[in-house]
């Protein structure tokens, strides 16, 4: 049979049944038997149930892969839920898997999947945002504890982040901790920053390198750096505070030295009369001599090179001073006696000169160490001019009262005083102001008597005035006031008792001289040491005394009258006697 006329069947309307149909056709033509038709048949059918059976299997992996990719699905979500602290997710189905099968209820399996995918991509990219989130604020942790721990170089290492707790309270956590590390890193910088800031003021007063010092410290501190970037470590800080107290305690000692050197030069400039000309070229050296540290504020005001040049100048003039030495010393030993000669204290000047020639001239002493003992006198001699100040200023006014009282007396005894010339007013006032004076005599001497004794008790010394003891000075005032009162009453006396003397017994004795007017030989009376009455000079001689020989110090004349006495013309005889012998004399 010829088969070319066969009908095959269109391969879209080809099925199962038109194959077998077909295939039962070409067996008829070919005559096959029906054991090898039954044959055939069987193995057809053993194919087709491989196929199946493939395709089953096929069909159960893609379920099986299905399931797992749910499974996978849910337990990412629940992890990421679980990271990211969500506690559910809007319009999320959860899925429950009995034997392998999803429930009727809950959908197909890709429908699941299909559920679960947006809520999936979204929990992901929320992961990816917390991941950054994380990362960016531990990095910032990070670099900020490096900071702290000096290591600055820390951009290599990625910080790791723990994926499995991602939540909003842990990246506040984390936020809030880099927040207290800014504070402390502000703080720090701040520190650094005011450290380096005085660093620079106290460079600049000792006349230092700031950068090199600094830069010591460590180098980011340099100001070519940003501030950011300067170090704010542990141990940057405590090396700035090492280099500021270091700073501060040179400063001081630098200040210690230039103020001992202003020092110097001042008693060097002092003690050779150096001009105001060449001070001046070191006024930067001593307009800090009682600056406080704090006060030295001026750039290169300690500068090593500054007092470097205060040294050599004060050692040029300590040269200078060693060639002057006789004439600085005898300007100390006339300062010396000055002060002696002030305190009415007695010295040999000529001897002590001669002791300073010899020292000077033999060379066993330093010209510092004779200085330093002569201002070392000079010291003593003013303390003890000053003990005797109140005495001294008591004698002076005690001898000032005695002026007047000799003033006084030489006033009293003039005939003229009277009479209305030119000036009588004049020393009539200061007759009333003597008179009352001259009663505060007796107190004046009687307090100084009790001062003297009392400041040679305390020191078991004698206090002279000029060489002469005072109390001997005032014991001898106080005898001659005695015996010039005496002299005095008697004149009163001897005139009471003329007034009361018979008239022709006056005219018997007028042609003798009355012992009440004197002669001009004998008008001016007895005078001792310089005064008529008694009044002590400014330097007084004991040697009178010390002799008893009162009948010379009785026929001394009495000086002139004083250069502010203005003479007037003669009165009564009886008018020499003096009115304040009627005044009681004050205490």
């Amino acid at each position: 049979m010829a088969v070319t006329d066969v009908e095959y069947p269109v391969l879209g309307e080809t099925s199962c049944a038109s194959l077998l149909e077909q295939l039962q056709r070409i067996w008829d033509e070919v005559g096959e038997s029906d054991e090898d038709r039954d044959k055939m048949l069987l193995q057809i059918e053993q194919e087709c149930l491989d196929v199946y059976k493939r395709k089953v299997d096929l069909a159960v992996k893609s379920r099986a892969q299905l399931l797992q990719t749910l499974a996978d699905a849910n337990v990412e979500l629940s992890t990421l839920l679980s990271a990211l602290g969500e506690k559910h997710v809007v319009g999320m189905l959860y899925i429950h898997i009995a034997f392998g099968q999803p429930e009727k209820t809950s959908g197909t399996i890709k429908e699941q999947l299909a559920a679960i995918a947006p809520t999936l991509e979204k929990l992901c990219n929320q992961k990816e945002q917390r991941l950054k989130d994380f990362s960016d604020v531990q990095t910032q942790i990070q670099e900020i504890c490096g900071e702290i721990a000096g290591k600055l170089n820390l951009n290599d290492e990625v910080p790791v982040v723990d994926e499995s707790d991602l939540s909003l309270k842990k990246l506040e956590e984390y936020n809030a901790q880099l927040q207290e590390l800014q504070k402390e890193k502000s703080e720090r910088l701040h520190k650094v920053l005011e450290f380096v800031s005085t660093v620079h003021d106290l460079c600049s007063v000792l006349g230092m390198d700031f950068y090199s010092t600094v830069t010591e410290v460590h180098p980011s501190l340099n100001d070519s750096s940003s501030v950011q970037s300067k170090s704010i470590s542990n141990e940057t800080l405590s090396k700035l505070a090492e280099t500021v107290v270091a700073l501060k305690e040179d400063k001081k000692q630098r200040l210690q030295k230039l103020q001992e050197l202003a020092n110097q030069l001042i008693d060097l400039w002092n003690l050779m009369d150096t001009p105001d000309d060449e001070r001046e070229l070191f006024d930067h050296v001593t307009c800090n001599i009682s600056a406080s540290v704090d006060e030295v504020t001026i750039p290169g005001a300690l500068a090593l090179d500054l007092i470097e040049q205060a040294e050599v100048e004060v050692e040029r003039l300590d040269q200078l001073k060693f060639s002057r030495m006789k004439e600085i010393a005898f300007k100390k030993q006339g300062e010396l006696e000055e002060i002696y000669t002030r305190a009415h204290i007695e010295i040999d000047t000529e001897a002590a000169r001669e002791k300073i020639l010899a020292i000077i001239d033999a060379g066993n002493v330093e010209p510092s160490e004779l200085i330093a003992d002569m201002e070392s006198q000079i010291s003593k001699a003013k303390e003890e001019a000053l003990s005797r100040k109140e005495i001294l200023d008591r004698v002076e006014k005690w001898m000032s009262a005695c002026e007047e009282e000799s003033w006084l007396e030489d006033y009293n005894r003039d005939d003229n005083r009277y009479n209305a010339s030119r000036g009588a007013h004049l020393n009539l006032k200061r007759a009333e102001k003597a008179r009352i004076l001259v009663n505060k005599i007796p107190a004046m001497v009687d307090t100084l008597v009790a001062k003297t004794r009392a400041w040679e008790e305390d020191r078991g010394l004698t206090f002279t005035y000029d060489g002469v003891p005072l109390l001997a000075m005032l014991d001898e005032y106080a005898m001659l006031r005695h015996e010039r009162e005496e002299e005095k009453r008697r004149l009163r006396d001897h005139k009471k008792y003329q007034d009361q003397m018979p008239t022709d017994h006056e005219t018997a004795f007028s042609s003798r001289p009355s012992p009440v007017r004197p002669n001009s030989a004998n008008k001016k009376g007895p005078r001792v040491n310089g005064s008529s009455n008694g009044t002590p000079s400014r330097r007084l001689s004991l040697n009178s005394h010390q002799n008893g020989n009162r009948s010379s110090k009785e026929g001394k004349l009495r000086p002139s009258a004083p250069v502010n006495y203005v003479a007037i013309s003669k009165d009564d005889a009886s008018s020499h006697i003096s009115t304040s012998d009627t005044i009681p004399a004050t205490p």
